[in-house]
Protein backbone atom coordinates (compact mmCIF):
# COMPACT_ATOMS: atom_id res chain seq x y z
CA UNK A 1 0.00 0.00 0.00
CA UNK A 2 1.15 3.40 -0.71
CA UNK A 3 0.18 6.54 0.64
CA UNK A 4 -0.03 10.29 -0.35
CA UNK A 5 0.10 13.31 0.81
CA UNK A 6 1.09 17.04 0.09
CA UNK A 7 3.06 19.04 2.27
CA UNK A 8 2.16 22.04 1.59
CA UNK A 9 4.65 24.11 3.67
CA UNK A 10 7.48 22.56 1.59
CA UNK A 11 5.24 22.01 -1.58
CA UNK A 12 6.47 18.28 -1.59
CA UNK A 13 4.57 15.23 -2.17
CA UNK A 14 5.50 13.11 0.60
CA UNK A 15 4.74 9.13 -0.25
CA UNK A 16 4.96 6.17 2.21
CA UNK A 17 5.01 2.93 1.89
CA UNK A 18 5.50 -0.83 3.25
CA UNK A 19 9.16 -2.87 2.85
CA UNK A 20 12.27 -2.06 1.81
CA UNK A 21 13.13 1.36 1.03
CA UNK A 22 12.70 1.56 -3.18
CA UNK A 23 15.60 2.27 -5.24
CA UNK A 24 14.02 4.94 -7.86
CA UNK A 25 10.48 6.39 -6.88
CA UNK A 26 9.21 8.90 -9.79
CA UNK A 27 6.20 11.27 -10.74
CA UNK A 28 5.89 11.46 -14.74
CA UNK A 29 4.05 13.91 -17.00
CA UNK A 30 3.90 14.39 -20.34
CA UNK A 31 6.24 17.17 -20.12
CA UNK A 32 8.55 16.39 -16.87
CA UNK A 33 9.28 14.32 -14.80
CA UNK A 34 10.47 14.63 -11.24
CA UNK A 35 11.90 12.12 -8.54
CA UNK A 36 12.75 12.19 -5.38
CA UNK A 37 14.93 9.26 -2.93
CA UNK A 38 13.42 6.80 -0.24
CA UNK A 39 14.87 6.48 3.12
CA UNK A 40 13.95 3.56 5.35
CA UNK A 41 11.59 3.96 8.44
CA UNK A 42 10.29 1.94 11.46
CA UNK A 43 7.52 0.56 9.63
CA UNK A 44 8.42 0.75 6.02
CA UNK A 45 10.27 3.82 4.13
CA UNK A 46 9.15 7.52 2.94
CA UNK A 47 10.08 9.50 0.42
CA UNK A 48 9.44 13.38 -0.98
CA UNK A 49 9.09 14.43 -4.32
CA UNK A 50 9.49 17.92 -5.03
CA UNK A 51 6.48 19.92 -6.81
CA UNK A 52 8.57 21.71 -9.41
CA UNK A 53 11.01 21.18 -11.98
CA UNK A 54 13.96 22.90 -13.58
CA UNK A 55 14.18 22.59 -17.45
CA UNK A 56 16.95 23.99 -19.75
CA UNK A 57 19.16 25.45 -17.44
CA UNK A 58 16.61 27.84 -16.21
CA UNK A 59 15.06 28.63 -12.73
CA UNK A 60 12.75 26.28 -10.64
CA UNK A 61 9.19 25.89 -11.51
CA UNK A 62 5.84 24.52 -10.35
CA UNK A 63 5.47 21.02 -12.50
CA UNK A 64 3.56 21.95 -15.87
CA UNK A 65 -0.52 21.17 -15.52
CA UNK A 66 -1.15 17.79 -16.89
CA UNK A 67 -1.87 14.02 -15.46
CA UNK A 68 1.31 12.24 -13.71
CA UNK A 69 1.45 8.42 -12.82
CA UNK A 70 3.79 7.78 -9.76
CA UNK A 71 6.12 4.44 -10.23
CA UNK A 72 7.72 2.81 -7.81
CA UNK A 73 10.87 0.92 -8.82
CA UNK A 74 9.29 0.98 -12.55
CA UNK A 75 5.83 -1.04 -11.18
CA UNK A 76 2.88 2.45 -10.97
CA UNK A 77 1.18 3.12 -8.28
CA UNK A 78 -2.39 2.80 -8.92
CA UNK A 79 -4.01 2.90 -5.60
CA UNK A 80 -3.16 6.34 -5.31
CA UNK A 81 -5.73 8.66 -3.22
CA UNK A 82 -5.12 12.34 -2.61
CA UNK A 83 -7.80 15.49 -1.37
CA UNK A 84 -7.92 17.80 -3.72
CA UNK A 85 -4.82 20.67 -2.19
CA UNK A 86 -4.62 24.46 -3.84
CA UNK A 87 -1.33 25.84 -3.02
CA UNK A 88 -0.25 29.05 -3.85
CA UNK A 89 1.81 27.67 -7.33
CA UNK A 90 0.07 24.42 -7.87
CA UNK A 91 -3.07 22.14 -7.25
CA UNK A 92 -2.42 18.95 -6.77
CA UNK A 93 -5.02 15.91 -6.71
CA UNK A 94 -5.48 12.42 -7.62
CA UNK A 95 -7.96 10.39 -9.57
CA UNK A 96 -8.15 6.61 -10.11
CA UNK A 97 -4.48 6.07 -9.34
CA UNK A 98 -3.16 9.39 -11.31
CA UNK A 99 -1.98 12.41 -10.06
CA UNK A 100 -3.25 15.62 -11.80
CA UNK A 101 -1.37 19.06 -11.59
CA UNK A 102 -3.63 21.87 -12.22
CA UNK A 103 -3.14 26.02 -12.22
CA UNK A 104 -3.69 27.46 -8.70
CA UNK A 105 -7.08 28.51 -8.96
CA UNK A 106 -9.83 28.31 -6.91
CA UNK A 107 -11.98 25.41 -8.31
CA UNK A 108 -15.28 27.75 -6.91
CA UNK A 109 -13.45 29.96 -10.22
CA UNK A 110 -14.02 27.16 -12.58
CA UNK A 111 -17.48 26.64 -11.95
CA UNK A 112 -20.02 28.46 -14.54
CA UNK A 113 -21.24 30.48 -11.62
CA UNK A 114 -18.00 31.64 -10.79
CA UNK A 115 -16.89 32.09 -14.26
CA UNK A 116 -19.64 34.14 -14.60
CA UNK A 117 -18.69 36.41 -11.78
CA UNK A 118 -15.25 36.93 -12.52
CA UNK A 119 -17.00 37.98 -16.22
CA UNK A 120 -19.44 40.46 -14.77
CA UNK A 121 -17.23 41.80 -12.71
CA UNK A 122 -14.01 42.42 -15.37
CA UNK A 123 -16.99 43.79 -17.90
CA UNK A 124 -18.02 46.32 -15.09
CA UNK A 125 -14.71 47.83 -14.01
CA UNK A 126 -13.78 51.47 -15.92
CA UNK A 127 -10.06 49.84 -16.70
CA UNK A 128 -7.07 51.09 -18.36
CA UNK A 129 -6.10 53.10 -15.36
CA UNK A 130 -2.61 51.79 -15.04
CA UNK A 131 0.53 51.86 -16.77
CA UNK A 132 0.65 48.47 -17.20
CA UNK A 133 0.86 45.89 -20.18
CA UNK A 134 -0.81 42.32 -20.53
CA UNK A 135 1.85 40.09 -22.73
CA UNK A 136 0.22 36.72 -23.72
CA UNK A 137 1.80 34.48 -25.90
CA UNK A 138 0.19 31.33 -27.87
CA UNK A 139 -2.86 31.39 -25.50
CA UNK A 140 -0.68 31.66 -22.61
CA UNK A 141 1.78 28.30 -23.31
CA UNK A 142 4.45 30.66 -23.60
CA UNK A 143 6.52 34.10 -22.33
CA UNK A 144 8.45 33.94 -26.10
CA UNK A 145 7.80 34.80 -29.90
CA UNK A 146 6.46 38.52 -30.52
CA UNK A 147 5.46 39.78 -27.10
CA UNK A 148 8.23 38.44 -25.16
CA UNK A 149 11.51 40.24 -27.66
CA UNK A 150 8.60 43.50 -27.21
CA UNK A 151 8.84 42.77 -23.12
CA UNK A 152 12.51 42.95 -23.41
CA UNK A 153 12.85 46.04 -25.44
CA UNK A 154 10.23 47.31 -22.97
CA UNK A 155 11.98 46.67 -20.10
CA UNK A 156 14.68 48.18 -20.73
CA UNK A 157 13.42 51.33 -22.18
CA UNK A 158 10.52 52.01 -19.62
CA UNK A 159 11.19 50.52 -16.67
CA UNK A 160 8.16 52.09 -15.25
CA UNK A 161 5.60 50.13 -16.81
CA UNK A 162 4.56 47.15 -15.08
CA UNK A 163 4.69 43.86 -17.46
CA UNK A 164 2.04 41.60 -16.62
CA UNK A 165 1.57 38.14 -18.26
CA UNK A 166 -1.14 35.57 -18.89
CA UNK A 167 -0.21 32.17 -18.40
CA UNK A 168 -1.74 28.97 -18.36
CA UNK A 169 0.21 28.29 -15.37
CA UNK A 170 3.01 28.70 -12.93
CA UNK A 171 5.38 26.29 -14.92
CA UNK A 172 5.56 29.13 -17.52
CA UNK A 173 8.97 31.08 -16.97
CA UNK A 174 8.13 34.78 -17.53
CA UNK A 175 10.75 37.52 -17.51
CA UNK A 176 12.47 38.70 -15.37
CA UNK A 177 10.45 41.62 -13.16
CA UNK A 178 7.11 40.29 -14.71
CA UNK A 179 4.27 39.59 -12.76
CA UNK A 180 2.74 35.81 -14.13
CA UNK A 181 -0.98 35.95 -13.59
CA UNK A 182 -2.44 32.57 -14.21
CA UNK A 183 -5.74 32.61 -16.97
CA UNK A 184 -8.78 32.63 -15.23
CA UNK A 185 -7.69 33.49 -12.13
CA UNK A 186 -9.27 37.07 -10.51
CA UNK A 187 -5.80 38.56 -10.96
CA UNK A 188 -6.02 37.66 -14.71
CA UNK A 189 -9.24 39.31 -14.81
CA UNK A 190 -8.10 42.90 -12.96
CA UNK A 191 -4.86 42.79 -14.85
CA UNK A 192 -6.86 42.28 -18.56
CA UNK A 193 -9.19 45.36 -17.21
CA UNK A 194 -6.38 47.66 -16.05
CA UNK A 195 -3.38 47.72 -18.81
CA UNK A 196 -3.46 50.45 -20.78
CA UNK A 197 -2.16 48.29 -23.75
CA UNK A 198 -2.84 44.62 -24.66
CA UNK A 199 0.09 42.37 -26.59
CA UNK A 200 -1.34 39.39 -28.23
CA UNK A 201 0.09 37.09 -30.66
CA UNK A 202 -3.03 35.23 -31.39
CA UNK A 203 -7.07 35.75 -30.91
CA UNK A 204 -7.89 37.15 -27.30
CA UNK A 205 -10.21 34.74 -25.82
CA UNK A 206 -12.78 34.32 -23.29
CA UNK A 207 -15.22 37.60 -23.16
CA UNK A 208 -13.27 40.88 -23.96
CA UNK A 209 -14.37 44.09 -23.99
CA UNK A 210 -12.28 46.92 -24.99
CA UNK A 211 -12.06 49.69 -22.15
CA UNK A 212 -11.80 53.30 -22.51
CA UNK A 213 -8.15 54.18 -23.75
CA UNK A 214 -6.94 50.88 -24.02
CA UNK A 215 -4.80 49.32 -27.15
CA UNK A 216 -4.58 45.86 -28.86
CA UNK A 217 -1.41 44.99 -30.29
CA UNK A 218 -1.46 42.50 -32.28
CA UNK A 219 1.60 41.05 -33.46
CA UNK A 220 0.33 37.58 -35.13
CA UNK A 221 2.76 34.79 -35.14
CA UNK A 222 4.50 33.97 -38.50
CA UNK A 223 4.04 35.34 -41.97
CA UNK A 224 1.58 32.64 -43.53
CA UNK A 225 2.03 29.67 -46.28
CA UNK A 226 -0.79 27.77 -45.31
CA UNK A 227 -4.44 29.55 -45.64
CA UNK A 228 -5.75 31.57 -42.75
CA UNK A 229 -9.14 32.97 -41.45
CA UNK A 230 -11.13 34.02 -44.01
CA UNK A 231 -8.94 32.31 -46.54
CA UNK A 232 -9.69 28.79 -45.45
CA UNK A 233 -11.97 26.25 -47.44
CA UNK A 234 -15.07 25.84 -46.65
CA UNK A 235 -16.29 29.44 -46.66
CA UNK A 236 -19.45 29.95 -43.25
CA UNK A 237 -21.05 32.78 -42.10
CA UNK A 238 -20.53 31.95 -38.71
CA UNK A 239 -16.36 32.33 -39.28
CA UNK A 240 -16.97 35.51 -41.45
CA UNK A 241 -18.56 36.93 -37.96
CA UNK A 242 -16.02 35.12 -35.89
CA UNK A 243 -12.91 36.65 -38.07
CA UNK A 244 -14.40 40.11 -38.02
CA UNK A 245 -15.58 40.74 -34.64
CA UNK A 246 -11.98 40.00 -33.72
CA UNK A 247 -9.76 41.94 -36.35
CA UNK A 248 -12.38 44.63 -35.22
CA UNK A 249 -10.53 44.54 -31.18
CA UNK A 250 -7.10 45.22 -32.58
CA UNK A 251 -5.82 48.57 -33.23
CA UNK A 252 -3.31 47.62 -34.92
CA UNK A 253 -1.54 44.42 -36.55
CA UNK A 254 1.97 43.69 -36.84
CA UNK A 255 3.42 42.01 -40.02
CA UNK A 256 7.17 40.47 -40.71
CA UNK A 257 7.17 41.52 -44.24
CA UNK A 258 4.75 43.65 -46.83
CA UNK A 259 3.55 39.95 -48.42
CA UNK A 260 2.67 39.19 -44.76
CA UNK A 261 0.74 42.43 -44.98
CA UNK A 262 -1.12 42.04 -47.74
CA UNK A 263 -1.83 38.52 -46.34
CA UNK A 264 -3.41 39.19 -43.08
CA UNK A 265 -5.36 42.23 -44.21
CA UNK A 266 -7.38 40.82 -46.34
CA UNK A 267 -7.53 37.13 -44.41
CA UNK A 268 -8.86 38.99 -41.24
CA UNK A 269 -10.41 41.83 -43.02
CA UNK A 270 -8.30 44.64 -40.80
CA UNK A 271 -9.31 47.18 -43.74
CA UNK A 272 -9.37 50.51 -41.80
CA UNK A 273 -6.32 50.21 -39.51
CA UNK A 274 -2.61 50.17 -39.15
CA UNK A 275 -0.31 47.22 -40.02
CA UNK A 276 3.18 48.21 -38.89
CA UNK A 277 5.71 46.44 -41.32
CA UNK A 278 8.54 46.44 -39.10
CA UNK A 279 9.83 42.82 -39.05
CA UNK A 280 9.50 40.57 -36.59
CA UNK A 281 10.92 41.13 -32.79
CA UNK A 282 11.08 37.95 -32.03
CA UNK A 283 13.84 37.65 -35.18
CA UNK A 284 16.27 40.09 -33.60
CA UNK A 285 17.61 36.86 -31.23
CA UNK A 286 18.76 35.52 -34.64
CA UNK A 287 21.18 38.86 -35.14
CA UNK A 288 22.52 39.33 -31.46
CA UNK A 289 21.52 36.14 -29.10
CA UNK A 290 24.32 33.93 -28.15
CA UNK A 291 24.32 30.13 -29.67
CA UNK A 292 26.70 28.85 -27.57
CA UNK A 293 25.48 30.00 -24.23
CA UNK A 294 22.04 28.35 -25.79
CA UNK A 295 23.39 24.91 -26.96
CA UNK A 296 25.00 24.91 -23.09
CA UNK A 297 21.27 25.56 -21.50
CA UNK A 298 20.46 22.30 -23.38
CA UNK A 299 23.15 20.22 -22.26
CA UNK A 300 24.24 19.89 -26.48
CA UNK A 301 28.16 18.90 -26.12
CA UNK A 302 30.99 21.37 -28.16
CA UNK A 303 31.18 20.92 -31.82
CA UNK A 304 27.72 18.80 -32.37
CA UNK A 305 25.88 18.93 -35.48
CA UNK A 306 22.35 20.35 -34.38
CA UNK A 307 19.32 19.52 -36.06
CA UNK A 308 16.04 21.09 -35.01
CA UNK A 309 12.82 19.04 -36.57
CA UNK A 310 9.52 21.86 -36.32
CA UNK A 311 6.83 20.55 -38.32
CA UNK A 312 3.35 22.19 -38.04
CA UNK A 313 0.11 21.02 -36.38
CA UNK A 314 -2.75 19.52 -38.81
CA UNK A 315 -6.08 20.19 -38.12
CA UNK A 316 -6.70 16.30 -38.34
CA UNK A 317 -4.49 15.86 -35.46
CA UNK A 318 -4.34 16.19 -31.95
CA UNK A 319 -0.79 15.39 -31.09
CA UNK A 320 2.49 16.14 -33.33
CA UNK A 321 3.08 14.41 -36.75
CA UNK A 322 5.07 11.05 -36.63
CA UNK A 323 6.72 11.15 -40.09
CA UNK A 324 10.20 11.28 -38.78
CA UNK A 325 12.04 8.75 -36.08
CA UNK A 326 14.27 11.41 -34.16
CA UNK A 327 16.15 8.60 -32.66
CA UNK A 328 16.43 7.05 -35.88
CA UNK A 329 17.61 10.36 -37.44
CA UNK A 330 19.93 11.63 -34.86
CA UNK A 331 21.99 8.22 -35.23
CA UNK A 332 21.93 8.27 -39.15
CA UNK A 333 22.91 12.10 -39.26
CA UNK A 334 25.20 11.65 -36.83
CA UNK A 335 23.83 14.77 -35.32
CA UNK A 336 21.35 15.82 -32.07
CA UNK A 337 17.78 15.97 -32.79
CA UNK A 338 16.19 19.02 -31.24
CA UNK A 339 12.35 17.80 -31.59
CA UNK A 340 9.79 20.77 -31.53
CA UNK A 341 5.95 20.41 -31.87
CA UNK A 342 3.57 23.26 -32.43
CA UNK A 343 2.23 25.48 -29.50
CA UNK A 344 -1.40 23.22 -30.13
CA UNK A 345 0.37 20.31 -29.56
CA UNK A 346 1.39 21.08 -26.02
CA UNK A 347 -1.01 19.92 -23.90
CA UNK A 348 -1.94 16.72 -25.73
CA UNK A 349 1.26 15.83 -26.19
CA UNK A 350 4.29 14.41 -24.90
CA UNK A 351 7.88 14.37 -24.69
CA UNK A 352 10.15 12.49 -27.20
CA UNK A 353 12.97 10.88 -25.83
CA UNK A 354 16.48 8.95 -26.85
CA UNK A 355 19.65 9.17 -27.43
CA UNK A 356 20.98 12.43 -28.71
CA UNK A 357 17.07 13.51 -28.70
CA UNK A 358 15.89 16.71 -27.04
CA UNK A 359 12.44 17.50 -27.08
CA UNK A 360 12.26 21.47 -26.78
CA UNK A 361 8.29 22.05 -27.34
CA UNK A 362 8.02 23.57 -24.16
CA UNK A 363 11.30 25.68 -24.57
CA UNK A 364 10.25 29.52 -23.77
CA UNK A 365 11.57 30.93 -26.96
CA UNK A 366 11.79 29.12 -30.24
CA UNK A 367 14.05 32.23 -32.21
CA UNK A 368 17.13 30.82 -29.68
CA UNK A 369 16.63 27.20 -30.97
CA UNK A 370 17.06 28.37 -34.47
CA UNK A 371 19.83 30.16 -33.71
CA UNK A 372 21.17 27.36 -31.73
CA UNK A 373 20.51 24.83 -34.85
CA UNK A 374 23.27 24.27 -37.94
CA UNK A 375 19.98 23.11 -40.16
CA UNK A 376 15.85 23.08 -40.01
CA UNK A 377 13.62 20.51 -40.79
CA UNK A 378 9.94 21.53 -41.34
CA UNK A 379 7.24 21.66 -43.84
CA UNK A 380 4.38 24.36 -43.63
CA UNK A 381 5.31 25.77 -40.24
CA UNK A 382 5.87 29.71 -40.72
CA UNK A 383 8.87 29.03 -39.03
CA UNK A 384 10.66 28.73 -42.41
CA UNK A 385 10.49 32.38 -42.60
CA UNK A 386 12.40 32.85 -39.78
CA UNK A 387 14.69 30.62 -40.36
CA UNK A 388 15.59 32.08 -43.68
CA UNK A 389 17.06 35.12 -41.51
CA UNK A 390 20.19 32.93 -40.47
CA UNK A 391 21.40 31.59 -43.89
CA UNK A 392 21.32 27.83 -42.52
CA UNK A 393 20.39 25.21 -44.60
CA UNK A 394 16.74 23.96 -44.36
CA UNK A 395 14.96 20.73 -45.22
CA UNK A 396 11.06 20.10 -45.84
CA UNK A 397 9.71 17.10 -45.20
CA UNK A 398 6.25 16.54 -46.58
CA UNK A 399 5.07 13.08 -47.00
CA UNK A 400 1.00 14.50 -47.08
CA UNK A 401 1.73 17.32 -49.44
CA UNK A 402 -0.67 16.58 -51.56
CA UNK A 403 -3.30 16.09 -48.75
CA UNK A 404 -2.34 19.32 -46.75
CA UNK A 405 -2.05 21.68 -49.32
CA UNK A 406 -5.66 19.96 -51.36
CA UNK A 407 -7.89 18.65 -48.12
CA UNK A 408 -6.83 20.80 -44.95
CA UNK A 409 -5.22 24.22 -45.64
CA UNK A 410 -4.31 25.02 -49.02
CA UNK A 411 -1.16 27.51 -49.81
CA UNK A 412 -1.00 31.36 -50.65
CA UNK A 413 1.83 30.16 -53.18
CA UNK A 414 3.67 27.18 -54.79
CA UNK A 415 5.79 25.70 -52.06
CA UNK A 416 7.52 23.25 -54.31
CA UNK A 417 8.23 25.49 -57.00
CA UNK A 418 9.65 28.51 -54.55
CA UNK A 419 11.01 26.64 -51.70
CA UNK A 420 14.57 27.11 -50.39
CA UNK A 421 15.09 24.34 -49.82
CA UNK A 422 15.08 20.43 -50.97
CA UNK A 423 11.46 19.36 -50.82
CA UNK A 424 11.53 15.61 -49.04
CA UNK A 425 9.38 12.54 -48.56
CA UNK A 426 10.36 9.95 -46.47
CA UNK A 427 12.98 9.98 -43.75
CA UNK A 428 15.47 8.11 -46.17
CA UNK A 429 15.29 10.69 -48.34
CA UNK A 430 15.89 13.43 -45.57
CA UNK A 431 19.18 11.52 -44.47
CA UNK A 432 20.36 11.22 -47.82
CA UNK A 433 20.06 15.11 -48.58
CA UNK A 434 21.64 15.88 -45.02
CA UNK A 435 24.65 14.30 -46.61
CA UNK A 436 24.13 15.97 -49.85
CA UNK A 437 25.78 19.82 -49.80
CA UNK A 438 25.50 20.14 -53.36
CA UNK A 439 21.84 20.03 -53.36
CA UNK A 440 21.30 22.53 -50.66
CA UNK A 441 23.70 24.63 -53.06
CA UNK A 442 21.53 24.55 -55.87
CA UNK A 443 18.98 26.11 -54.84
CA UNK A 444 21.13 28.71 -53.50
CA UNK A 445 19.46 31.47 -55.96
CA UNK A 446 16.09 30.28 -54.96
CA UNK A 447 17.32 30.60 -51.24
CA UNK A 448 18.33 34.56 -52.27
CA UNK A 449 15.05 35.62 -53.76
CA UNK A 450 13.53 34.13 -50.49
CA UNK A 451 15.74 36.43 -48.06
CA UNK A 452 14.93 39.07 -50.05
CA UNK A 453 11.08 39.14 -50.11
CA UNK A 454 10.50 38.04 -46.32
CA UNK A 455 13.69 39.10 -44.51
CA UNK A 456 14.76 42.56 -45.50
CA UNK A 457 13.21 43.75 -42.07
CA UNK A 458 14.90 40.92 -39.88
CA UNK A 459 17.81 43.05 -39.17
CA UNK A 460 17.73 43.01 -35.07
CA UNK A 461 16.12 46.06 -34.65
CA UNK A 462 12.58 45.39 -35.32
CA UNK A 463 11.59 45.45 -31.31
CA UNK A 464 13.50 48.80 -31.10
CA UNK A 465 11.29 49.82 -34.17
CA UNK A 466 7.63 48.45 -32.52
CA UNK A 467 8.72 49.75 -28.90
CA UNK A 468 9.42 53.38 -30.37
CA UNK A 469 5.73 53.45 -31.69
CA UNK A 470 4.27 52.50 -28.61
CA UNK A 471 6.03 55.01 -26.92
CA UNK A 472 5.51 57.71 -29.59
CA UNK A 473 1.97 57.65 -29.67
CA UNK A 474 2.19 57.84 -25.97
CA UNK A 475 0.24 54.52 -25.27
CA UNK A 476 2.37 53.97 -22.01
CA UNK A 477 4.75 56.58 -20.42
CA UNK A 478 8.27 55.33 -20.62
Amino acid sequence: MTTVRVDEERRTLLIAGEGSAPAEILLAGPRASVSGSAISAADGWTAAIPLRAARWGGAELPLPSGDYALTVDGVRADDVELDAVVLPTVRISAERGTIRVAAPIDPAYETAEGRLALEGRYAALAGANENAVFFEAFYGQSSGCNPGAIDRELAARAPGVTRYWSVVDLSVPVPDGAVAVVEGSPEWWRARADSRLLVVNDWLRRRFVRKPGQRVLQTWHGTPLKRLALHRAGFHPRRWLAVVRESRRWDVLLAQNPYAARVLRKAYAFLRKPIWVDGYPRNDALTTGDAARIRSALGIEDGARVLLYAPTWRDDRSEMVDFVDPVALAEAADAVVLVRGHSRTIRPGRNHAGSRVIDVTGYPDTAELLLAADALITDYSSVMFDFSATGKPMYFLVPDLEHYRGKLRGFYFDLAERAPGPLLRTQDELVAALGDLSAVAALAPKYVAWQAQFNGRDDGSAARRVVDRILDLGWLEA
